[in-house]
């Protein structure tokens, strides 16, 4: 359903925003110049704010395209596709993951987010593979979506998974408290950053609590760490001067 919301509401502000930046001007010749004067004055301002409104809910609903993309990385789509060494339908997608049917419009929509972030990208092919003229869209891998393939050498695919999972977006949310708390005097007992404030430990000690999420954020670091030696070996000119 949040998708769905967020679609719709982005179409709405959209729509709005054009609505009021196209409407035609009154004829001055028909109404009184001031008139004319204060309903430009208007249309302006409701243009101002349908745009403020657009931008305020795309950040509001960014989090949708994250959780997307790690969902995505969850369900090891950017693999299945591969594997499928052609385009693949919605239809042979859900069949591939065991998508309950009652489901498969949530599929679609989280294949039109990850679309819509350039994730994936579709094309269309003939529908059953008949000769035909009727198609149906089909879904292939983009470069972005290559690097989180598993089979990469140098992949981003752990880092994704890790740096949205729970136990890292969760301090976030204690983010604004953080800063406001802990003004006392005494100062023995302070979090020294969000993540202590949501987890009691910091992030070290969680990791050595929670194995399966110290072995993922392990795996994160050795990711970023190829693509940075990448950086390094393919940019050379870009740290010159640096000591």
């Amino acid at each position: 359903m949040s998708m769905k919301l967020y679609q719709r509401l982005l179409y709405r502000t959209r729509n709005f925003s054009l609505y009021y930046s196209n409407r035609v001007t009154p004829d001055s010749s028909s109404l009184v110049h001031s008139k004319a004067v204060h309903h430009l004055s208007h249309s302006h301002e409701a243009k101002e704010m349908f745009q403020a409104q657009s931008h305020l809910y795309n950040h509001t609903f960014n989090f949708i395209s994250s959780m997307s993309l790690r969902c995505a990385v969850q369900l090891h789509i950017p693999d299945i596709i591969h594997d499928h060494k052609q385009p693949m339908t919605l239809l042979e997608l859900a069949s591939v993951l065991q998508i309950h049917p009652s489901k498969s419009t949530c599929l679609y929509r989280l294949m039109r987010v990850l679309v819509h972030s350039g994730i994936f990208t579709e094309t269309l092919v003939l529908k059953n593979g008949e000769e035909e003229e009727e198609k149906t869209k089909a879904y292939v891998l983009t470069p972005s979506s290559r690097l989180l393939l598993s089979d990469k050498v140098v992949g981003v695919s752990p880092f994704v998974a890790a740096m949205l999972d729970p136990a890292l977006v969760t301090p976030w949310h204690f983010l604004g408290d953080w800063l406001q708390g802990n003004n006392d005097i005494d100062c023995r007992d302070k979090s020294i950053n969000p993540f202590m404030a949501a987890h009691g430990v910091d992030l070290w000690g969680y990791g050595r609590k929670n194995p399966e999420f110290g072995n993922t954020f392990n795996r994160a670091m050795a990711s970023d760490s190829q693509m940075m030696n990448l950086v390094i070996q393919d940019c050379k000119e870009i740290f010159e001067g640096l000591n």
